[in-house]
Order: C-alpha cells, then sequence, then structure tokens
C-alpha cells in the first residue's frame, strides 16, 4: 500500500517497459486476454461478492450520474488482475479489444505488458498510462487510470479502473479513480466491523469526516487497532494496525473510545500531527463514506476548539496582527497570516470573518494542502458540463465562485501546484474565474486571505511557487507569535482550561501545573496546549488536576527542551560554587525525577523512596524543572 503523491510518472513507466523487456515482450506482441475460470469457480468467490458488492454501491451510482454521457470504461480486478465487473461504453473499445474489457480477461504486466491495471498491481500505487507509455502497441489507442483497492488488513484486493479514448485532460480522472476505489475500500470496512467494533474516522478537519480521503481505525475493546484503511497509515505516519491507540496518540485510548458519538475530538499523533476525529461505536447509525469535497463552508459552531481564545489576553504582538488585518480586509487589501503550526491561524480568520462587513456572507476556507493535486483546479475554479472524464453532468461551480460576496480562506498556500497557481493569479488580476474546459469567464467579489508556516520567499527561490502571485497575494503580511513567546502565555493557560475543566473542578490551576505549563516549549503551540489540557481534566476526572495528570510526553518534553538551569553550564560562570550543583549527571537525573514524581502522584516520600536519593534532593530537582 501507499500514496503515490511523489511518483515520478515517468520513471513508473521506464521500470515497467524495463521488466516487460525482461520477461521477453514486444511492441508487436499480441496476448490473448486469457478468459479465467468464471466466478463461480474462484476459491475466494465470498470475497469477490463482497468487493463486487461494495464497488456496484459506488462506482455504479457515479457513473450514471456523472460519467454515462463520457466514453469510458470503468473496470473492476481481483488482486491478479482479472476483471470482475464492468461498467461504461462498450462501443468505446474496438473490436479488437473487446475481449480485453470482458468478465476473466487478465491484464497482468507479465502478459499484457506495461498497463494501468497491471502496473498499479506491481507497484502498488495509483498510475495512469498513456496512450503511446503502453508497451504493447495493441493498447496503445487507449488512456488507463487505475489505483489499488486494499482489504482491512492493508492487503491488495482488487484494482478500480477507468479507460478512454478521449482526448481529454486526464489529470482529474486519476484524482477519481483514486476516490472512487478509497470509497470502495471504506464501504468494505465498515461494512464488516460497524456492528460488532468501535470506529474511529480521522481527518485533518472536523467538516470533512464524510470525505473518502477520511483514515478510518477499527478498535476494539482494549483499544487495539484490528483494521484499518490506507489512508489512516498516511495520516498517522505508520501503519497502526496491532498498535494500541495510546501508542499512536497522546491522548488516552480509554478516553478516545469512551468520547460521544459522534461528537468532534481533536487529538495529536506522536509525530506531533493535529487530528480531527470522529468515534462510532456499534451498531450506530450509517457509517457510510462517499466521495466528498476537501473544502468547508462555514465552521461548526459546536467545536470546542471555537472556544479558544480568538485573538489575545494581553499580547501586543497578537493585539497588533488582529488589529491591522481588520483594517486592511475593510480596504480589501489581500492578507496572508504566517506562523508556525498551531498557532491560531484559522482561529484568526474566522474572527475577522465575524467582525467584517461580509460576517453575513460565506467563509470558504480550502485547505491547499489536502486536496489532490489533480482536483486542485476543478476543485477551486469549478468546470464546464462534460469538461472532461468524470465531470459531472451539470458542471461544477468552484470553490472560488461559492465565495462570491464573501471570503476566501487558503490555507497552506505554499502547496498549490504551478498551475493552479497561474490560474489563481489571473482571477486576482481580473477579477473573474474561467471554469475548466470552458471559454466564458465570470465575475467574482471575493476577499483573499492566505495562510501558511512555511517560507514563501523560499518556495519561489526553489521555483514551486510564482513571484508574481507572492505579490499579488502579499498585500498585508502578519506573523502570530507561537505559544512560547507571547506575553500573556499565562493568562492563556488558565483561560483555555476554564473552558475545558469540569464543573466541580477549581476555576485555576495550581501554581506546580501552572509552572509546569508555562515552561514547557510548546513546539504544537495552542492547539497542544489545547491537547494536554484535556487529556488532564479527563484523567483528573473530577478532582483538581495534578501534576501526574498531564501526559508523560509532555512532562518530558521540558526536559528535553532545557527549561530548566542546566547545571554543567552554570558551574562554569564565574563566581559560580560547584558543590552548589549537581553532577553532569543531573540532566538524566532531572528527567528520572520526574518520571518517578508523576509516576508516585506527586507524593515527594515515595518518589525519594524509589530514586534511593533524599528527599530535599528531589525538592531541589523538582525546583530546578519549575514544577515546585
Amino acid at each position: 500500500m501507499g500514496s503515490n503523491d511523489g511518483l515520478n510518472e515517468s520513471q513508473v513507466i521506464q521500470e515497467s517497459w524495463n521488466r516487460c523487456i525482461a520477461w521477453g515482450l514486444e511492441h508487436n506482441s499480441r496476448p490473448s486476454p486469457a478468459l479465467g475460470q468464471s466466478l463461480g469457480e474462484r476459491v475466494d468467490h465470498g470475497t469477490l461478492t463482497n468487493l463486487i458488492a461494495a464497488a456496484d454501491a459506488e462506482v455504479a451510482p457515479y457513473y450514471r450520474n456523472v460519467l454515462s454521457s463520457s466514453r469510458c470504461l470503468i473496470l473492476l480486478t481481483d488482486a491478479q488482475g482479472t476483471v470482475v465487473r464492468r461498467w461504461g461504453d462498450d462501443a468505446m473499445a474496438g473490436h479488437h479489444l473487446k475481449a480485453w474489457f470482458q468478465n476473466g480477461a487478465n491484464w497482468r504486466e507479465q502478459t499484457c505488458g506495461t498497463n494501468a491495471i497491471g502496473t498499479a498491481i506491481t507497484t502498488g500505487f495509483a498510475v495512469q498510462v498513456q496512450r503511446n507509455d503502453h508497451f504493447l502497441k495493441l493498447h496503445r489507442q487507449l488512456i488507463g487510470s487505475a489505483a489499488p483497492i486494499y482489504d482491512a488488513n492493508n492487503e491488495l484486493m482488487g484494482v478500480l479502473s477507468v479507460f478512454t479514448d478521449a482526448y481529454l485532460p486526464q489529470a482529474h480522472t486519476l484524482g477519481m479513480v483514486r476516490l472512487l476505489s478509497q470509497s470502495v475500500e471504506n464501504r468494505l470496512i465498515c461494512k464488516r466491523f460497524e456492528h460488532s467494533h468501535c470506529l474511529i474516522t480521522l481527518n485533518t478537519n472536523a467538516d470533512n469526516f464524510d470525505s473518502p480521503w477520511s483514515g478510518i481505525l477499527v478498535c476494539d475493546d482494549r483499544g487495539t487497532v484490528i483494521a484499518s484503511n490506507q489512508r489512516a497509515g498516511q495520516l498517522l505516519g505508520r501503519n497502526p494496525l496491532n498498535h494500541s491507540l495510546d501508542s499512536l496518540m497522546t491522548t488516552p485510548g480509554k478516553r478516545v473510545l469512551q468520547h460521544p458519538e459522534r461528537t468532534p475530538l481533536t487529538l495529536i499523533t506522536l509525530n506531533k500531527v493535529r487530528l480531527s476525529a470522529r468515534v462510532t461505536h456499534p451498531n450506530a447509525a450509517d457509517h457510510e463514506l462517499s466521495v466528498g469535497k476537501s473544502a468547508r463552508q462555514e465552521p461548526r459552531p459546536n467545536s470546542r476548539e471555537s472556544n479558544l481564545p480568538v485573538l489575545e489576553l494581553g499580547d501586543s504582538a497578537v493585539r497588533r496582527c488582529a488589529d491591522q488585518a481588520a483594517k486592511v480586509l475593510r480596504r480589501k487589501v489581500p492578507l496572508i497570516i504566517t506562523g508556525e503550526t498551531g498557532v491560531g491561524k484559522e482561529v484568526l480568520v474566522k474572527a475577522l470573518h465575524q467582525s467584517s462587513e461580509r460576517r453575513n456572507q460565506p467563509l470558504v476556507s480550502v485547505n491547499c494542502a489536502a486536496i489532490p493535486s489533480e482536483l486542485v483546479e476543478s476543485e477551486l475554479f469549478g468546470y464546464q458540463q462534460g469538461a472532461f472524464t468524470g465531470a459531472r453532468a451539470q458542471g461544477s461551480v468552484g470553490l472560488i465562485r461559492k465565495a462570491d460576496k464573501g471570503i476566501l480562506f487558503l490555507d497552506e498556500i505554499g502547496e498549490m501546484p504551478m498551475a493552479a497557481q497561474s490560474r489563481l493569479l489571473r482571477v486576482l488580476q481580473e477579477r473573474e474565474v474561467t471554469p475548466v474546459g470552458s471559454t466564458e469567464s465570470l465575475p467574482v467579489d471575493i476577499l483573499l486571505v492566505t495562510a501558511t508556516n512555511r517560507s514563501l520567499q523560499s518556495r519561489i527561490e526553489l521555483g514551486q511557487f510564482r513571484s508574481d502571485l507572492f505579490y499579488r497575494i502579499n498585500g498585508l503580511s502578519v506573523a502570530l507569535p507561537p505559544l512560547r513567546e507571547r506575553s500573556d502565555k499565562q493568562e492563556l493557560i488558565q483561560h483555555i482550561y476554564r473552558e475545558h475543566r469540569d464543573p466541580e473542578q477549581p476555576e485555576t490551576l495550581s501554581a506546580p501545573v501552572l509552572s509546569a505549563l508555562i515552561n514547557h516549549p510548546w513546539p504544537g503551540n495552542i492547539r497542544q496546549l489545547v491537547n494536554v489540557i484535556s487529556v488532564a481534566v479527563a484523567i483528573a476526572d473530577g478532582e483538581p488536576i495534578q501534576l501526574w495528570h498531564l501526559p508523560e510526553d509532555f512532562l518530558s518534553q521540558i526536559d528535553q527542551a532545557g527549561s530548566h538551569p542546566d547545571p554543567v553550564s552554570v558551574a562554569k560562570q564565574p563566581g559560580s560554587n560547584p558543590s552548589a550543583h549537581e553532577s553532569p549527571a543531573i540532566s538524566d537525573g532531572l528527567s528520572q525525577t520526574l518520571k518517578a514524581y508523576r509516576q508516585c502522584m506527586g507524593n515527594i516520600s515515595r518518589t525519594a523512596r524509589a530514586l534511593s536519593i533524599s528527599r530535599n534532593t528531589v525538592y531541589k530537582r523538582l525546583r530546578e524543572l519549575g514544577v515546585r
């Protein structure tokens, strides 16, 4: 399994041709389609039946509503490349190719040469094979796009492909087949486990749960992942199978499993990636996932994150950013918001929208990094009816036109493909948008806000971002400071705690806990702060939060970041008294003390006994850590 976002297409084709030559194939070879056994004779008949049923449920409606007017054929094959189902226009294929699109025909590379199905099976990636990319001349009138389908154990189950002979833009077709294959994969997993196990849906934000690009984890009662789709592995940065939720995320697995049905939950992976999650318990309402969108219109008001302090609680830098941003937007000047991940860029945009004259008009938020590169142009600019294979019969308005009279927020603007950058530049210059496949330009009235956590100047130097677009969108650039540099950090911590605490808990945090939170380096910024406090509130379960209620990885970061005095460097300072400090091994000692203190639930005597040191030494080390 894998993602082919960074795949070099020409290299894939060249490597496939090399394999064909090694197998002794020639360009003029005319192999037989090798019609195989009937479905009834197959050993894996039950598995194929489930695969075909899931594909019928996802592909057939999409073909009827979207592709029926296109000259294309859709094939579903098993893991060996044998056709088991087909939809589409039989007249598309000439007489000499008709047998290749019948049930039982086999498309493996070893006999058919380079082709979308066989090459997708060999590489494990979604691929597109243009006319002359086919190794056999026999197939060079075709253009094929194919994507593998994996089962709940991330084993190859089949391949979904779209073949066309039309001279039309094909990038959208590859994106479409990837979406459809992911939809089939998700349906198979949900159908199998939804009545017996807890399902956790993951995505980059809480408004995209119903997208096929959501990750799905299937957990047993102990919080062990027993099945998942391939997208979950991509989001988590590792294969989650047979791992506990505790080993994948900072939030305790027990808390995740007990989270209320379908209420959004924010999780942080061990790689410090922030994800939104939705928990579906066994026998819950329909959990089917269908083809969705990678953008949203208006955020959910019930999201807990929307209750964060929108601007500031005394920090002059944040106040200045907000004031300046509001002023330039009133004059229709474009705005760029920069800052590390998690500093609150999107929160600021929501606040600006609510305080602007366009508060009653749409706020359309688009994560440029979340939309597959093949779909960016059609999603942003819309497309004309029949513009390409896979185009909806009625066309698409596009996200830019949906933001007409309102605000368009392009997050992670630096990830936008170059082709889409050129079209966006024209929209901003002309205040008109031309849908894909159309010659008619339509007027739009938008305020543009962009955000990035990467240097656009460095992207320009690398040739990955247009300098003319940068100067068009860079009316005002404001930088939100990281949490560790905010002067209102203490007030912000207490405010977020009050927003998340249980009613029976004190209104303020204790001095030791507050000191630990203030001294933390906060690499994940406000997002991380919200999750740390949420975890502590959950573990404390109504009791006042103590140091040992904070996540262990959070406490270890305090020591790793050197937020306490370094005794070695202190000992080297002129006039210092070396005897007043511990030995160079103190760094390890501090870390061990912190860990033992948490395990002993703050009991000084037990901590001292566990470490075989005096109580005074425990107190001294905790003071150095800023804990007491």
